[in-house]
């Protein structure tokens, strides 16, 4: 018994140390995430929400870069569920990214841990569900990923900082909402703005009484980073703090040519970081105001959320009209003129110690174009729908890399075409066939009659282009080769085109989509499918041990025999309880 103690002594000693170096080059953050609903009146009516641990918005996720993220979902929701991470890249890693061609949903009173690093990556993001049209009723929460302390930020560090999580919202849930849809009908303007789930103060009469809003309490003289977040369902939204300076540092994982605003144009599924003075006389408090932009403006006022700066030496409350924003959406090349000032900071470092800036984009051979086109919303066999080159994307029943990897045929097909065609538009499964480490580009048509916001999963991209017209080769000319701000998020203005320039190194099946809601509910979205012909097991993870099957797979489904969801554990999370165990078995000796 002594000998066997002995070695086993041995043992663990060598596997804690080994243990020790993985955890310390590779931290990890853990968080429960329980998703259910919630009575709650944000603009003063009384419906149901989807709260994250009973917070509406949900908690914050805040990790460092290159730390391990571990978040175990447990859906008390009557319907199925996905969590989606827009702008977290999944390096290596689809099966984590929370949208139907990769992951089968989770059922009622199931629970799955997502389990996934954020590689390489700092900044400001979002969760959200994906499913059902359910982000119209909550669900969604701020991401926050700090610098590595050997990696200084391009700024002073800041006194403190503040999250602001804005959007559009309709008094029905998102379960009327997508009935509506589902009947043909167009959702029609929002019922208001919510900040950080709250409706607005009562600044005018028009604002019913008894609305709960919020109030940023900050110190005189302190600069504040304030993160903004649109996670509304169509709207465009104007963020503005009463007679204080925006100074934009940063958005959706890169850091930006600094430069002061009055007001800002923050689109549907967006992040910016600004840097705020409080250097204001504090006579009375503030207001700060996200308004809807690009709808009619007889009734913008309705769709405007309004919260209050409160300095700890305000001397009243805020009163008068609100600030209203200096560009002038009926000249639309005036407000495109805000989004082509965003550049990249390229001395700034990044997640890594090397420039941002370093990689010479403009300098490197376009493999492929691809031209998305969007259309107005049209009936297709019956249904309303809304379409990319004239598909209208169907679900794949299988998600596609396990479809892959069990070898199910005729789960989608590879042959969606890179320009529009004149063809009926029709349903499909139709999917982008990437190449891996190609270097392509990707415009987006905007023919449809809104503003839209396109987002591409697992990258960020180069946003290299944007006018109103319709593209072609010769406005290559135009384009910003040097310093372009990398992002993952981009707005495509109606009328106009956005080019972006990607290089495809990310191997897994990536979601691209519009981030507009009610569109994206409607179809307009598609994959691209990249994969290593000489994959040897470094450029693509195998799927997790907890997956989840459905589909032609759901007979592989182990059920979860529990009243209560409990975690899945995986990878790491293994080594520890493995650790635990022998220790257990070494105090017995």
């Amino acid at each position: 018994m002594a000998a066997t103690c002995s070695l086993l002594a041995s043992f663990l000693l060598c596997f804690a140390l080994l243990s020790a170096v993985s955890f310390a080059a590779d931290p990890f953050v853990s968080y429960d995430f329980r998703v259910s609903y919630l009575t709650a009146s944000p603009l003063g009516v009384p419906q149901q929400v989807i709260a994250v641990n009973g917070q509406f918005p949900g908690p914050l996720l805040n990790a460092t870069t290159n730390y391990n993220v571990v978040v175990n979902v447990f859906n008390h929701l009557d319907e199925p569920l996905l969590l989606t991470w827009p702008g977290i890249q999944m390096r290596r890693n689809s099966w984590q990214d929370g949208v139907l061609g990769t992951n089968c949903p989770i059922p009622p009173r199931w629970n799955f841990t997502y389990q996934f690093q954020v590689k390489d990556q700092i900044g400001s993001f979002f969760y959200s569900p994906s499913l059902n049209f359910q982000r119209a009723s909550g669900g969604f929460g701020p991401i926050v990923i700090n610098n590595r302390d050997i990696i200084p930020i391009p700024f002073p560090q800041p006194d403190g900082e503040l999250i602001f999580i804005i959007g559009d919202w309709y008094t029905q849930d998102h379960k009327a909402l997508r009935r509506a849809l589902d009947s043909g009908k167009e959702l029609g303007m929002p019922d208001g703005v919510l900040i950080n789930g709250k409706g607005p103060y009562k600044y005018n009469s028009s604002v019913p009484d008894g609305i709960d809003y919020l109030t940023f309490h900050v110190e005189p003289g302190k600069t504040y980073r304030i993160r903004v977040h649109n996670v509304g369902i169509s709207t465009s939204l104007n963020f503005r703090i009463q007679n204080h300076s925006l100074l934009l540092v940063e958005t959706e994982g890169h850091y930006t040519s600094q430069a002061n605003f009055t007001d800002f144009d923050v689109h549907v599924g967006q992040s910016y970081s600004f840097l705020v003075t409080m250097d204001q006389d504090a006579t009375s408090d503030y207001y700060i105001v996200a308004s809807a932009r690009f709808v009619n403006e007889t009734v913008w006022q309705r769709v405007t959320g309004v919260a209050i700066l409160h300095y700890s030496n305000s001397k009243g409350p805020v009163s008068g009209p609100l600030p209203v924003p200096k560009t002038d959406v009926s000249s639309p090349w005036s407000a495109m003129s805000q989004p082509k000032t965003i550049r990249q900071n390229t001395s700034a470092s990044g997640a890594r110690p090397n420039p941002q800036g370093s990689f010479h984009y403009g300098q490197i051979n376009i493999t492929n174009t691809y031209i998305l086109r969007s259309l107005p919303p049209t009936i297709i066999n019956g249904a309303l729908r809304a379409t990319l080159n004239g598909i209208s994307f169907v679900n794949p029943s299988t998600p596609v890399r396990l479809a892959d990897r069990n070898k199910v045929k005729g789960a989608y097909k590879l042959d969606f075409p890179d320009r529009p065609f004149n063809r009926p538009l029709r349903l499909d499964r139709s999917m982008i066939n990437a190449t891996y480490k190609g270097f392509i580009q990707v415009v987006f048509q905007n023919n449809d009659t809104k503003i839209q916001s396109f987002h591409v999963d697992g990258y960020s991209f180069f946003v290299v282009g944007m006018d109103f017209g319709i593209w072609s080769e010769d406005k290559k000319g135009s384009y910003n080769n040097w310093d372009a701000i990398s992002r993952s998020t981009i707005e495509v203005y109606p009328g106009g085109w956005t080019a972006v320039l990607i290089s495809l190194d990310n191997v897994g099946v990536w979601n691209i989509r519009v981030e507009n809601l009610d569109r994206w509910y409607l179809g307009e979205e598609t994959y691209m499918r990249i994969t290593n012909p000489e994959e040897d097991g470094k450029t693509e993870m195998d799927p997790p041990d907890n997956v989840l099957y459905c589909g032609a797979l759901k007979n592989l489904q182990k059920e979860q025999h529990h009243s209560a969801a409990t975690s899945i554990l995986n990878g790491h999370l293994k080594l520890m309880l493995l650790m635990v165990l022998l220790a257990s078995v070494f105090r017995f000796c």
